[in-house]
């Protein structure tokens, strides 16, 4: 029998859809986990067949499926932070929004995942409403880009501006979070962020990198967040470690495959060329 019990550790659980290539969804999030010391749990809401180039078939799991891995992980789990990604229809939604309140789980980061990189629909345009008005207000972040936010708001001009998103981030919020991250990285040559958080706005500056290989990061940058809040720091800390280690997974990106590469998670690893 073992004399010594061995130390805890955060615990993140990702709802959200697999990638077979692994650059974003469940396989992204848990290799994020893995970097910042956070103990990964997954549940998986559709199977995807995909590659850098396209996503070839989506195929959503059942919603007991779904319940039974949530009350699986949340009722042997004491889970500090929550990410979720693509929840694909209002059924799941609902299902998702139901086991945060049976579980009370907190620290809730909702990445609002509706189209790949590659131009799929990865949520039913009929299901945004439900996800705004049921998810958005159990949220502790959401993280729209700008394509994301001008269809949660119905806008009909792109935003364009740092000024734009202030005012759009303002938006968001109202619709019920605690706070919103808005990404601008669909700016041309954009790398800034807006935090829309209590009555303030605060912009995160990055350094633009010119490359194509950026298969996973919005999955990457939300699952980055629930770490930081995993671990005890606040919400704006955690954004600003997550931003600068984002900023180093699209540096130094894989070339591989034949359209949007992945981002290397594991940049670090100088020895296996890695860097």
């Amino acid at each position: 029998m073992p004399t010594k019990k061995n130390k805890k550790v955060s615990i993140a659980l990702s709802i959200a859809g697999s990638d077979s290539s692994g650059g974003a969804g469940i396989q992204a999030d848990l290799k994020t986990f893995t970097v910042f010391g956070v103990y990964g749990t997954s549940v998986i809401t559709a199977l995807t067949a995909q590659n850098t180039s396209k996503i070839q078939k989506i195929k959503p799991v059942e919603i007991e499926i779904i319940k039974n891995q949530i009350d699986s992980v949340c009722s042997d789990f004491a889970v500090n932070a929550l990410k979720t990604g693509m929840l694909v229809n209002e059924s799941i939604i609902k299902l998702v929004c139901k086991m945060i309140t049976k579980y009370k789980l907190t620290n809730v980061v909702v990445d609002p995942v509706m189209i790949s990189k590659t131009g799929n629909e990865l949520l039913d345009k009929n299901s945004i409403s439900c996800l705004i008005e049921k998810l958005f207000p159990l949220a502790t972040l959401i993280t729209p880009n700008l394509e994301e936010a001008q269809e949660i708001l119905k806008l009909k001009e792109k935003i364009k501006t740092i000024k734009e998103m202030k005012e759009i981030a303002r938006s968001l919020k109202n619709l019920g979070p605690k706070a919103v991250l808005l990404k601008g990285g669909h700016l041309q040559s954009g790398a800034t962020d807006i935090l829309c958080y209590g009555s303030s706005c605060y912009t995160y500056e990055g350094k633009f990198i010119d490359t194509e290989n950026t298969h996973g990061t919005g999955c990457t940058l939300s699952s980055a967040i629930t770490c930081g809040l995993a671990n005890g720091l606040s919400l704006r800390r955690s954004i600003k470690e997550a931003k600068d280690f984002i900023q180093k997974c699209i540096k130094s990106s894989f070339d591989i495959g034949s359209g949007k590469g992945p981002l290397n998670h594991m940049h670090f690893l100088k020895k296996k060329n890695y860097s």
